[in-house]
């Protein structure tokens, strides 16, 4: 039990300094007024650490004070609100691609994101997904297959900027997608695998900590 309270303490610590990580980079990014990817960025990270709160608060309670109804209400709740934030997440980060490559694209790129962004949300809110009567294993790989998509298509345009940002982003975006999809498949039966959401964490950290370069 010992054990077990100890990882409570630790994830619960570790979510609390994420969002104020986040909500502090947020704040720094919308008081600069040098530069619109800053803008952009705080756009991007408040969003995220937003939505994140909405599932990651409840838990926290969860893990200090023990789980009731209301509270795994709230966090099946936050769990639709984060889904769709990630993906307002996703789609501010195109355009921040998109400020930087500074040359026309096909239109088809941007309606691609926008098609994808679109089915994933309306995926998301579809009563089929059973977010609070233990969920639906189809319907969540399905939602999460269009994710995935996006996120591959923007891991290609990060990769085509050439420069050290864009990699690092896209390795990034890359390695958030390889631990969170293991969680969404496999958590509910084999609960350890959730750990896999502290690492996909790290990787939301340094994709926000990317935007200070911009400052």
């Amino acid at each position: 039990m010992k054990d077990k309270l100890g990882m409570r303490i630790g994830e619960s610590a570790f979510s609390i300094g994420y969002l104020l990580f986040a909500f502090i980079s947020g704040i720094i990014f919308l008081q600069s007024r040098t530069q619109d990817l800053a803008v952009l960025y705080a756009s991007l990270v408040l969003i995220l650490a937003v939505g994140d709160s909405f599932h990651l608060v409840p838990r926290i309670i969860k893990n200090i004070k023990g789980s009731t109804k209301r509270i795994e209400w709230w966090m099946n709740l936050g769990k639709i609100i984060t889904s769709i934030t990630m993906t307002i997440f996703y789609i501010i980060l195109f355009y921040i691609w998109k400020k930087q490559y500074g040359k026309e694209i096909s239109i088809i790129i941007t309606c691609l994101i926008w098609i994808l962004s679109l089915a994933r949300i309306i995926l998301c809110l579809l009563p089929q997904n059973n977010w609070f009567k233990g969920g639906n294993r189809k319907m969540s790989m399905i939602r999460n297959g269009v994710f995935t998509v996006m996120g591959i298509l923007e891991i290609i345009l990060f990769f085509s900027l050439k420069n050290n940002y864009g990699i690092i982003m896209a390795i990034s975006i890359f390695l958030s997608f390889l631990f969170y999809l293991p969680v969404t498949f496999y958590a509910k039966d084999k609960p350890k695998i959730g750990m896999l959401m502290i690492p996909k964490t790290i990787m939301y950290m340094i994709m926000i900590s990317l935007g200070y370069r911009f400052l």
